[in-house]
């Protein structure tokens, strides 16, 4: 479910698209994923909570209730710690998915470059280096790196274009701080 299409600035519009959804599960079975989950499941206890949004969450709550579909109902967000812990009642099963370990990075990046030319890499120094990098992170600094070979006329990616690509995504994640 694409969330921009169902969230809306009308008061019970949102509630009411999100009650459509729920009634095609009944009739078009099948596997619907609501990425980005965070954006309706945050906890509607939090000090910043939108009135409106806490109300579609308790509706969405309801739909699940009562939802005897045979469809399968995914949520997937980055922020599990802000969702409303009424939501966990609601689903079969939460997985979480941690983050790789050094030699899960190592075989990632090994994997992502496996097609295109590289010098010897030292695997396991990158993947220290990547400490803290989802697979998602990883695959975007390999491919940053790629374009950066590219863009300049090579063909061999080194060790050193890989470093500055995850420098780049290690910068890129680093928290915002504003001076005092």
């Amino acid at each position: 479910m694409r969330l921009e299409g169902l969230i809306t600035r009308f008061m019970g519009e949102t509630a009411a698209k999100l009650s459509l959804v729920f009634d095609a599960m009944h009739h078009q079975k099948g596997v619907y994923l609501f990425d980005e989950f965070d954006a309706i499941g945050a906890d509607r206890g939090t000090p910043n909570d939108v009135g409106e949004i806490r109300r579609v969450l308790s509706s969405f709550l309801q739909f699940m209730e009562t939802d005897d579909s045979e469809s399968l109902i995914i949520a997937a967000t980055n922020h599990l710690s802000i969702l409303d812990s009424a939501l966990f009642r609601r689903f079969d099963d939460v997985i979480r998915y941690e983050l790789p370990d050094d030699d899960r990075r190592a075989e990632a990046f090994e994997e992502f470059l496996a097609f295109f030319s590289t010098e010897p890499i030292d695997w396991v120094s990158v993947a220290k280096l990547a400490q803290g990098l989802s697979y998602a992170e990883i695959r975007r600094a390999c491919e940053d790196a790629v374009k950066g070979v590219l863009v300049n006329g090579g063909d061999t990616l080194t060790e050193g274009h890989l470093r500055q690509a995850i420098e780049e995504r290690q910068h890129a994640n680093a928290p915002c701080t504003r001076p005092q």
